[in-house]
């Protein structure tokens, strides 16, 4: 798998985790990652990750790196 990038909107903050809406597809996500206190709702973020998703609902990912962004294009 390769290296993909996913922009989405995060819609909540969990312990490990935060629930997106990807703006691509606008299909919500949760992505595992241990930062997830650094983010609130409403944040538009881009992530990182290797491009694995689990077929469970909602799918789920593994975060290797988030930043904030004003916009995602």
């Amino acid at each position: 798998m390769s290296e993909t990038t996913m922009c989405a909107v995060v819609c909540q903050v969990q312990d490990d985790s935060l629930l997106v809406c990807d703006q691509s597809s606008c299909q919500q996500v949760q992505v595992n990652t241990s930062c997830a206190s650094c983010y609130s709702a409403g944040d538009r973020i881009c992530i990182h990750y290797n491009g694995a998703m689990t077929n469970s609902i909602p799918p789920q990912i593994s975060a290797d790196c988030i930043h904030k962004v004003s916009s995602c294009s």
